[in-house]
């Protein structure tokens, strides 16, 4: 009962009217990243339906597909995802030392998890929707596989 008063009126004072503009700054660089893992996403689908529409061949189709199953866990290709998030850093020292913030690169690498998950999801539900092996008719594979790419990127 004697900390809640002084408390409340810190935070309504010295907090409160800095959390719009804090979450504003530090959400440019986690849209930035998260858009950037669709781009990817739509990059990588694209190139399996031009492989697809060059060769014709099913089989090739099915290990595009597994291929990008293990895309989530390619660091190579998920780095421009990641390397949109680190601006954070930068945003999030001015935080450190107005508002006691620590922890950073916890945040840093949480939303990066994040990042992953969310392309584990979207390769995930990709394949669940989208079986090679259940496609009868090799001249509407590309555009099915292009109605599921949008599908996922709903």
């Amino acid at each position: 009962a004697s900390v809640s008063e002084p408390a409340q009126k810190c935070c309504t004072e010295n907090i409160q009217p800095f959390l719009t503009s804090i979450l504003e700054e530090l959400m440019g660089p986690v849209s930035s990243g998260f858009t950037e893992v669709r781009l990817l996403f739509d990059k990588e689908v694209n190139e399996i339906i031009q492989d697809f529409q060059k060769t014709n061949d099913m089989t090739r189709l099915k290990e595009n597909v597994d291929q990008l199953m293990t895309l989530p866990f390619n660091s190579v290709k998920m780095e421009p995802c990641y390397l949109k998030v680190n601006q954070l850093q930068e945003l999030l020292q001015d935080l450190k030392s107005r508002f006691k913030v620590y922890h950073i690169d916890f945040v840093i690498q949480r939303t990066q998890n994040f990042m992953q998950e969310l392309m584990e999801n979207a390769v995930y539900t990709f394949e669940q929707l989208f079986s090679p092996s259940h496609q009868a008719d090799s001249a509407k594979v590309a555009t099915t596989i292009e109605k599921v790419k949008l599908r996922v990127l709903k």
